[in-house]
């Protein structure tokens, strides 16, 4: 590099925004990930010995994938080479290629390929690289947001580890943003910024985990913030609020707020009312609170509130927690309401939920009750001598495949435990067991 280039390359990285500018160069420098990263973690090791094989990085944005790759770029002996699937077309890659194959044929060096966003290859382009990357020409390293399993070829995955990468903790965020504000050489600390707790925590919590998103809001934060009577630039809650183009909402996942909107969540949709129901969920999903934890929410009432008065509430909710999950956000907002306001709407039992409590009442009240003889397993040698299950009447065999005979045990036999209601589908489940009970039945 001449000193042209050198000081060219300053100035970019003076002008490069903070995200580009805070971006790790080593492994101890990399917040989260220590799932793929911990020092005892496959990953970590092959880094450090420098004998990584083709990988692909898959996770959110802003979580890391192209600074792990800028990691490896920093450790590694072999020629680094980066190019985006957005923008290269088969000359790049054939270029790529070449240079591979002379510093593998002249000098015995590996070449490492970064592509990112490797999900916008389409299936010639992947299929272009297959050969160079099974015969070792290129070691490949792909980073992308979509579900590899989906948007890469097979053949290209089967010679590839995958690697997921989560969203960023809370501290991790929070972590990254102090050392934006006091790191005077590649962050903003000559500005003499002093960022308050509350701004901190809430930059973290709207970035939903994009370190990126954060370091962003944070960089425009303190460009566009002047300076107060001290000479510190103050990083408030609104300040952090407006850089983020986030309104604040009141909803500490730690405290009272975030208790009583999930409480008023559930009792809305218990309370038949699908409109404050879904208002709730908005206020929740505004805040950043964490969808699978929505999901569990929904299928606890869809069995507790709605339960057998309408049985495909909770096979709505279980289906809507899964679809959360694989879609993720935004899109998952409206799985969330498509499962809230059908709870919401449903007719009303707790019978399923009143009949476990009581009958887990029971069980630690009194003592405990041998299981009626004609109701034992007999599938064992020796059972029948015991006299197990002898008097047993197969419901099967008889009309409407039911027999009246004791099931619960001696000195229970009186205990209701479900009492269906009138509501809904349990009308019926209660005009149906009614009928086998009739005495003429």
């Amino acid at each position: 590099m001449n000193l042209f280039d050198y000081m060219r390359e300053q100035n970019q990285q003076k002008d490069s925004p903070l995200a580009s500018r805070l971006r790790p160069v080593t492994l101890e420098e990399v917040a989260g990930q220590q799932h793929i990263i911990g020092k005892d973690k496959l990953l970590y090791r092959a880094i450090q010995a420098d004998k990584l094989s083709s990988v692909i990085f898959y996770g959110p944005p802003g979580t890391g994938k192209t600074t792990l790759a800028k990691v490896i770029a920093n450790t590694t002996s072999a020629d680094f080479t980066q190019i985006n699937a957005t923008s290269a077309g088969k000359k790049d890659m054939e270029a790529v290629v070449q240079q591979a194959k002379d510093n593998q044929g002249m000098f015995g060096k590996k070449t490492i390929l970064f592509i990112d966003e490797i999900h916008r290859f389409n299936k010639g382009q992947q299929d272009y690289l297959l050969p160079f990357v099974e015969d070792g020409t290129i070691t490949l390293i792909g980073a992308t947001t979509e579900n590899p399993y989906f948007e890469v070829n097979g053949a290209l995955l089967s010679r590839s580890i995958i690697f997921e990468l989560k969203p960023l903790s809370r501290e991790d965020i929070c972590s990254i943003l102090q050392r934006a504000v006091t790191d005077e050489e590649k962050g903003m600390g000559a500005y003499r910024v002093v960022i308050e707790e509350e701004a901190l925590k809430f930059l973290a919590d709207a970035a939903n985990g994009d370190a990126r998103a954060a370091l962003t809001a944070i960089e425009l934060g303190v460009l566009t913030t002047p300076q107060g009577e001290d000479g510190k630039i103050h990083i408030t809650l609104a300040v952090a609020a407006e850089c983020i183009q986030k309104r604040v909402v009141q909803y500490d996942k730690g405290g009272d707020n975030h208790y009583d909107t999930i409480s008023a969540f559930i009792k809305s949709m218990r309370g038949s009312d699908p409109d404050a129901a879904v208002y709730y969920l908005a206020k929740m999903l505004y805040a950043g609170e964490d969808i699978k934890f929505i999901a569990r929410r929904i299928m606890i009432c869809a069995s507790e509130d709605v339960g057998n008065a309408d049985p495909q509430a909770l096979m709505l909710a279980v289906s809507a927690a899964q679809a959360v999950e694989r879609v993720g956000l935004p899109e998952a907002q409206i799985i969330l309401s498509h499962a809230v306001t059908y709870v919401a709407s449903a007719p009303k039992s707790n019978a399923a939920c009143v009949a476990i409590g009581h009958a887990m009442e029971v069980v630690k009240s009194t003592q405990t009750a041998p299981v009626p003889v004609h109701l034992r397993d007999f599938h064992y040698p020796g059972a029948q001598k015991l006299g197990r299950g002898t008097g047993y009447l197969y419901a099967h065999d008889y009309k409407d495949h039911y027999v009246a005979q004791q099931y619960l045990p001696d000195g229970l036999t009186d205990k209701k435990f479900y009492q269906p209601t009138e509501n809904g589908y349990e009308k019926q489940i209660r005009a149906h067991l009614m009928f086998l009970k009739q005495e003429d039945h």
